[in-house]
């Protein structure tokens, strides 16, 4: 049975990762640094990832392993003897493996030198790259060569919805998780030292940054375009938000101007980029997800920048001649975001109160004044 190391056995982990490996035929060893997740994990050997759809469905996750994080020598040992790494740890935590995939390359460099790809499941742009300079850097002087020519860094687009578990479910058990039905993962194809594994669900792609920007431009900009007209509208979860229909036409119009960018910019096909939108729209709706506009629009300073899913979409739109209008909108809802549990949100409007809008364009949106979209987002506010 082949194995795969995989870093973070959180909700992306267990909730899509392992879910993959599973139904490949490959025995998962992930590796944490959650005691509770740990030993529950080693004293079942499995674990149930709840699907939750039109049709909802347990699945029976099993050939299942947990190694702790602190423990160098054995992730070590794992890393130089199995066929697939990945990670989803969180760009916080990334540095944290760092070293202990350094020491199991190198160790794997002396024993048999045999290839290896990490796939990497991090929202951070570039992440694969990333990861790849600081194992390099963090290498005995006499792996470098090997880590170079002999290991790929596969960068990925994670786009699975897995709400957050509460902490009472958390509590009873500490390895419950639920997740939708789409169960896809695009893939680097060119990243790969030997060809992708074998793994269901995996999709090689030959344009991986086209796809990270459909993501972001795509998913990202309709789930916040659904947070943010939804809080207006005073909803609570994205299934009502969605099927609201002042929000809808929103979202739909909003994701129609970015379809005609992305596809004037990167050649994806019409019809499977419209199917792709209704299938988004559908995986929005689905209320046993219970996706709250909350957790969807959590954040508003950091979404607001130049390059995320507003005002980066905004501009993607510009310059491939394409009017942003239903964007912009989304933009002027995102800027008069106030949910009173969240503390960006709440600095977003002492800013605007205090210091005005030009401020929060120029400082939080990356704007100059001479710039179109400024003008465009000034006209929207007045």
């Amino acid at each position: 049975m082949s194995t795969a190391v995989h870093f973070g056995a959180g909700n992306i982990g267990r909730g899509f990762l392992g879910q993959l490996y599973w139904q490949s035929g490959w025995e998962t060893v992930f590796v944490d640094v959650v005691d509770a997740v740990l030993a529950a994990l080693n004293e079942r050997g499995g674990y149930t990832l709840q699907i939750v759809d039109a049709q909802c469905q347990a699945l029976a996750i099993d050939h299942v392993r947990a190694i702790h994080g602190r423990d160098p020598e054995a992730v070590a040992e794992a890393i130089a003897s199995c066929d697939l790494a990945s990670t989803a740890v969180g760009v916080r935590a990334l540095p944290h493996i760092v070293k202990p995939l350094a020491l199991g390359l190198a160790r794997r460099a002396e024993r048999s030198a045999e290839p290896l790809n990490v796939v990497v499941c991090e929202n951070l742009l570039d992440a694969a790259h990333a990861l790849r300079e600081q194992v390099l850097g963090a290498a005995p002087p006499a792996a470098r060569a090997f880590i170079a020519e002999r290991v790929g860094f596969v960068s990925t687009v994670v786009s699975r919805m897995v709400p957050v578990v509460p902490e009472a479910v958390r509590a009873r058990d500490p390895l419950y998780v639920a997740v939708e039905a789409y169960c896809t993962l695009p893939v680097d194809a060119t990243a790969f030292v030997g060809g992708p594994p074998p793994i269901e669900g995996l999709l090689p792609v030959p344009n991986i940054a086209a796809h990270e920007e459909r993501k972001l431009f795509c998913h990202n900009c309709g789930h916040g375009l659904c947070a943010y007209a939804g809080h207006q509208k005073g909803l609570t979860y994205v299934a009502d938000a969605v099927a609201e229909s002042s929000v809808r036409a929103l979202v739909t119009g909003g994701l129609a101007e970015t379809g005609q960018a992305l596809i004037a910019k990167h050649g994806f096909d019409p019809a499977e980029h419209h199917a792709h939108v209704d299938d988004l729209l559908r995986r929005f709706a689905n209320r046993s997800l219970g996706d709250t506009v909350a957790r969807v629009g959590r954040d508003p300073i950091r979404k607001l920048g130049r390059h995320d899913r507003l005002v980066g979409a905004a501009q993607l739109c510009l310059d491939n001649g394409v009017q942003p209008r239903r964007i912009i909108e989304g933009v002027r809802a995102a800027l008069a975001y106030d949910a009173p549990g969240d503390p960006e949100a709440l600095r977003l409007q002492e800013m605007r109160r205090s210091r005005g809008l030009d401020a929060v364009l120029r400082e939080v949106c990356g704007l100059r004044p001479d710039e179109d979209l400024w003008r465009l987002i000034r006209e929207a506010m007045e």
